[in-house]
């Protein structure tokens, strides 16, 4: 290198090293020939990344509580998805739901929030948390529940109940440290909550309310990363609704680093950009939901995560089911075509 390149900075290394960077199985084609060769090539590999997946117990599921809270019925669901773990969920669905299993399910995932899914499923316990629900229109499960579905808000690893404490490591991100604890294990954050989130569906197949064929899926920002990963990985998720996340890599995690390490698994943007992951959802129903006003995932980013997945969907002759909200407000839930469209695919 010569004198007058020479480099100290890893900001300026990291983004150097990615500026004319390609992931390897970017989508590139346009014809639906084209977009079969490419999936059968990505989707293996995609899974291939997520690394171990735990083994599967008995679910084990228990009510703690049922309660009539105006029009919904409340409930406290608890089970076990495997040997260590288990997972506490709020479980919504209007009081006057028949139990015939007819009905269609939504899994409402939480962000990156110390609340967990008290701020999703609509928990006004403080005046804090009521404060949170309204900077961004976070109740999304209540608001589902209230429009016919049964709502299923699970908390995530290392969030909420889940967090081993309010500050468990001073000075650092949990998300980071659980990572790195589950990195040199080969297991992987993101995965786990994907696993649990499967196990979410197990569940829900069991509930006499349910239609095992009418799933869908939904979440804000890390919510959205794993909607995102969760439906590319779980064909038994039928539509689903990304909220105020898809922008490319190197927007935010190389450039801006805001991400995570519940966010990411090792060597994913070596094989696939975050428009490809969501475009292995294709030819199921997709809406991504894009703030203008969005200060954690700038509109430009995710209007650019946008036209990739578009460029995928057309290319599958799907382009019709990839449907698209930009609205005016910020990092938040629009609160508008989502009901249609889960109205109309599920």
């Amino acid at each position: 290198m010569p004198k007058s390149k020479r480099n100290f900075s890893m900001q300026a290394y990291w983004e150097m090293i990615t500026e004319e960077f390609e992931p390897e199985l970017k989508f590139k084609g346009q014809s639906q020939a084209e977009w079969q060769a490419w999936r059968a090539q990505a989707l293996p590999k995609f899974m291939d990344l997520l690394g171990l997946f735990p083994r599967q117990v008995p679910l084990a599921a228990e009510v703690e509580y049922s309660v009539v809270d105006g029009d919904l019925i409340r409930e406290r669901v608890v089970f076990d998805s495997e040997a260590f773990m288990s997972v506490p969920c709020q479980v919504l669905r209007p009081g006057s739901m028949p139990a015939d299993g007819r009905n269609a399910a939504i899994i409402c995932c939480h962000g990156h929030s110390a609340y967990g899914s008290d701020g999703t499923a609509g928990i006004r316990s403080s005046e804090a948390l009521n404060a949170f629900i309204k900077g961004g229109n976070r109740n999304y499960g209540e608001q589902m529940a209230r429009a016919g579905y049964v709502a299923i808000c699970p908390v995530l690893r290392g969030f909420g109940e889940r967090r081993d404490g309010k500050d468990p490591f001073p000075g650092r991100d949990p998300c980071n440290v659980n990572f790195i604890k589950g990195a040199i294990l080969g297991i992987y954050t993101l995965t786990l909550n994907l696993w649990d989130i499967k196990c979410c569906i197990d569940y829900l197949e069991t509930r006499p309310e349910v239609d095992p064929n009418r799933i869908g899926m939904m979440g804000s920002s890390l919510g959205g990363t794993m909607t995102m990963f969760t439906t590319a990985a779980e064909p038994r998720i039928k539509a689903a609704d990304i909220i105020a996340y898809l922008n490319p890599w190197r927007g935010f995690g190389i450039e801006d680093a805001n991400f995570c390490g519940s966010q990411i698994v090792p060597e994913i943007y070596s094989y696939l950009d975050t428009d490809d992951i969501a475009g292995l959802i294709a030819p199921r129903p997709l809406l991504l939901e894009m703030g203008i006003y969005d200060d954690c995932f700038p509109i430009q980013d995710l209007l650019q995560g946008y036209a990739g997945v578009k460029r995928i969907y057309e290319a599958a002759g799907e382009g019709d089911k990839l449907w698209a909200e930009i609205h005016s407000g910020g990092h938040a839930f629009a609160g508008d075509q989502a009901f249609d469209f889960f109205r109309k695919y599920l």
